[in-house]
């Protein structure tokens, strides 16, 4: 073990028995006084062991953000304290939450999760609190004033997946949670899908804790057919399990390597359609997905290259995993995470957090004060500071001239996704750079 490995092992065990005694699902990290100002408290949530959608490494990032920059003299002199906290995916969970971040003191709430907007977003508005970097699932984030986006949530990417899908597809399933946040999502794809075409999407809803999704699948397959069909789902942590259902449908099987890359389940085709030696028999139907519901961790346990989502078409609100522009965070994880195997670098919910704290450290040191107050933090916002994420966004600024101003998602800024592919068990850009999907949200009905 070298020098420099075992230093950061003996920190990050002086860091974990320091924290031994919080209680679990909640965690307030020591970290290392970094000047005479006064620490600077904030709090990340996300649900963790639950039957939903789980996103552990979104607080954990957290953690390692604090270690780091309190190893370097904290954010402009400021000792960095994060709370974290189970949120459970539940109302009560996510309120519970909220409270808490408004019981001790937090000035922002940074890089979280909760589909539950309503219940965490009245608790933060009353206190003042700002909401920085949530991962963009619920519609609150995209309406509080005090909330700032740093992706444009699921309405970017089922608009822009619909783009992606319009250029390949006859047909198209859609399934996806039977939840109130579900329901918009054919809305959103269908905005895209038109862009390009006159076709919509079949809606099929689905239970979005579901064991197994055998009807739905065939249901989703049947409705696509056969002859350049897509299925996508987008059922969060469960889209796993509904593929596993769907590969398992007869005649439905587990796509072959080609040599031109990844293809479409079961044809044989390559990534871009041009790379297979011809089409399958009766399963020539394309799998697709988003971020969040799709990423490199579900892909590699589900067997990298040999899993089903080889050829899948994926879009994300970030540049693909093997994008430089990750190397900052990288070095991070590496240097004061790396015995936490919560913290994936591949992962959305890890990258979204990443960029929220990449905000709140910007914003933090624009204003040069001894105290920060969460008033600072959003009237700075609003008067327009300008984040710059080293190419992971576009530069990030919520004045209101900012704001994309779509009907029911006013507070998005960052309105760009990227089309990526699942090749050789790796999800990497179908084409490069951002695509703006700005007007296909305006357009959704």
């Amino acid at each position: 073990m070298t020098g420099r490995r075992l230093t950061s092992l003996l920190a990050y065990v002086t860091t974990a028995a320091a924290s031994a005694s919080l209680l679990a699902g909640c965690g307030v990290l020591p970290g290392a006084t970094g000047g005479s100002r006064e620490p600077v408290t904030v709090m990340t949530w996300a649900p963790d062991q639950t039957r939903a959608t789980n996103m552990p490494g979104m607080p954990a990032m957290a953690q390692a953000y604090a270690r780091w920059v309190n190893a370097n003299g904290g954010i402009d002199g400021h000792e960095l304290r994060v709370l974290t906290c189970n949120e459970q995916n539940t109302n009560a969970g996510a309120s519970a939450c909220a409270r808490r971040a408004v019981h001790e003191g937090a000035v922002a709430v940074v890089g979280s999760y909760s589909q539950f907007g309503r219940s965490f977003m009245a608790p933060l508005e009353s206190a003042g609190i700002p909401y920085i970097g949530g991962y963009g699932i619920s519609e609150d984030e995209f309406t509080s004033p005090l909330s700032y986006p740093v992706n444009g949530g699921q309405a970017s990417l089922l608009a822009g997946h619909g783009m992606q899908l319009a250029e390949s597809c006859r047909k198209v399933s859609l399934v996806r949670p039977d939840t109130i946040a579900g329901d918009r999502l054919l809305d959103l794809l269908n905005s895209g899908l038109r862009k390009a075409s006159h076709r919509s999407a079949v809606d099929i809803p689905a239970r979005e804790d579901s064991a197994e999704y055998t009807q739905p699948a065939a249901r989703a397959r049947t409705k696509a057919g056969t002859d350049e069909g897509c299925v996508t789902a987008v059922l969060g942590e469960r889209t796993q399990t509904f593929f596993d259902s769907f590969r398992r449908l007869p005649g439905q099987e587990v796509p072959e390597k080609t040599e031109g890359g990844g293809g479409t389940a079961g044809d044989g085709k390559g990534g871009d359609g041009k790379g297979g030696d011809g089409k399958g028999e009766d399963s020539a139907v394309r799998i697709s997905s988003v971020l969040g519901s799709v990423g490199q961790p579900l892909i590699d346990r589900s067997g990298g290259a040999h899993s089903p989502f080889e050829g899948a078409y994926v879009t994300g609100w970030y540049p693909s995993a093997d994008s430089s522009a990750w190397d900052p965070m990288r070095k991070v994880i590496k240097e004061h995470a790396f015995v936490d195997n919560r913290v994936d670098p591949t992962d959305a919910g890890v990258q979204t957090t990443w960029i929220g704290y990449t905000a709140l450290k910007q914003v933090i040191e624009s204003l040069d004060s001894d105290k920060i107050t969460s008033l600072q933090i959003s009237h700075a916002l609003d008067q327009g500071a300008k984040i710059d994420t080293g190419g992971l966004t576009p530069p990030l600024r919520w004045r209101y001239d900012d704001l994309l101003g779509a009907r029911d998602f006013p507070r998005i800024v960052n309105h760009d996704v990227t089309f990526q592919v699942v090749r050789e068990g790796q999800l990497v850009a179908q084409k490069p750079g951002f695509v703006d999907v700005g007007e296909t949200v305006l357009a959704a009905p």
